[in-house]
């Protein structure tokens, strides 16, 4: 089989391995990919965004499936497309990845529904944001409604900090048109848990659990980024919690989408909040996580590819998923400076015995040599039987890997080995 998977992230490179694992599989195509994913599949310099180019290659190439991972061309249709032209693809089309798309409909959704999250209200008016602000609860949370990399999401501990979110979304326009409408929600409080689920629309069938550590230095502090670290299972998410999101939250979801005529079909995520009133959703994405991906595929041992197949024919629930009973962590080498400013071009050097538990995120071969070329670099990972044996040993591996200015935080996991 010729497989493409289109993105050029860590997320691309997990589903790139595990998708190797088929032996059915003779060739995968990355679009764009990256230097590292270069190792395992072939690299193709056509951008994620471009659904004609995309297409075109496809046709060409005769592509027998496409994973369409990031969320971008899934909002802009790439599996619309790729769909119409007889490729059959893993992930949700454009009119199910709005639920991603637009905070505004997914919090509506929720609502309609009656999908426990946060209480919000919208607004189109920068006028009237400010004025909600000066007086609401703080703190709060304020979302652009489109896509923005993951950081369209800013918690203000403070009503200046609030304003400036909505000054800087609605009037400065620092996510383009994403910001146009902004989602002004409640802090909520408690353990966050991220929850990947396969779909077909009908069934539903959530992976290993996860925990996200998305500010830039230790002790949670600093700037969001895109995700600094990750661990799998997530301590708080127990059987209990697990069966009250399947009937409260999980299966309503699928429900209402297939109600309101969309249909998912592909990777839904679930961001929760584990509060005192129970689990509440904090986002959904229609895609696999990043770096969630990078601990949450290491323990799946069912083949990935039957899997993906399966949520494309709607079989899931002929087909048996199974994870391990052990644990995975992520610590993710990032560029110095990021999530701001940054260098590239630093070599980097990864021992042989590592490179299979290290997921390449922003790097690029230049004259045969890994340097960075991004702020996310690595997914440095240890898969073990335990949690701390796991945090430990992806420690040990990111002792061994060096390019210059490399941050990385030291305490990824060191909540969960609390509980």
């Amino acid at each position: 089989m010729k497989i493409l998977v289109v993105g050029g992230g860590g997320r691309e490179h997990a589903i790139i391995r595990k998708l190797k694992e088929n032996p059915t599989v003779e060739t995968i195509y990355a679009l764009p990919g990256n230097g590292g994913i270069a190792a395992d599949a072939v690299c193709v310099p056509i951008g994620a965004k471009d659904i004609e180019g995309m297409v075109q290659f496809a046709c060409k190439e005769k592509i027998d499936y496409a994973v369409v991972a990031p969320d971008d061309p899934l909002a802009l249709g790439a599996v619309d497309a790729l769909n119409a032209e007889g490729i059959p693809c893993f992930g949700p089309d454009k009119k199910a990845a709005v639920i991603e798309s637009s905070k505004v409909f997914s919090k509506d959704l929720m609502k309609k529904y009656g999908i426990p999250t946060a209480a919000y209200e919208v607004f189109t008016a920068a006028d009237d944001a400010l004025a909600y602000v000066k007086t609401c609860k703080i703190p709060v949370v304020i979302k652009a409604d489109g896509l923005a990399l993951g950081k369209g999401v800013i918690i203000a501990m403070s009503r200046e900090e609030a304003v400036s979110a909505v000054e800087s979304m609605m009037l400065q326009h620092v996510f383009g048109d994403s910001g146009s409408r902004v989602v002004i929600e409640e802090y909520l409080e408690g353990p966050e848990v991220s929850v990947l689920s396969f779909t077909d629309g009908k069934t539903l069938v959530p992976m290993v659990s996860s925990m996200d550590h998305k500010r830039a230095l230790d002790g949670d502090k600093g700037l969001n980024t895109g995700g600094m670290g990750t661990i799998a299972p997530n301590p708080f998410y127990t059987k209990e919690v697990a069966a009250e999101c399947m009937e409260k939250i999980f299966l309503p979801t699928i429900r209402a989408m297939a109600a309101e005529g969309r249909p998912f079909k592909g990777c839904l995520y679930f961001g929760l909040m584990l509060t005192k009133e129970g689990p509440k959703v904090i986002e959904y994405n229609c895609r696999f996580g990043d770096p969630e991906t990078q601990v949450v595929l290491p323990l799946l041992k069912t083949d990935l590819l039957t899997i993906m197949q399966a949520v494309t024919n709607e079989t899931l629930s002929e087909t048996q998923v199974e994870f391990s009973d052990g644990a995975c962590c992520c610590v993710v080498m990032a560029s110095n400076g990021y999530p701001g400013n940054y260098e590239k071009g630093f070599p980097i050097t990864i021992p042989a015995q590592v490179q299979e538990q290290v997921y390449v995120a922003g790097a690029a071969l230049k004259d045969g040599c890994l340097v960075t070329n991004g702020g996310r670099v690595l997914g440095v990972t240890a898969a073990a039987d335990t949690l701390r044996e796991a945090v430990d040993a992806a420690y040990a591996n990111v002792e061994q890997i060096h390019f210059d200015g490399a941050m990385y935080r030291h305490d990824i996991g060191h909540r969960a080995l609390e509980v």
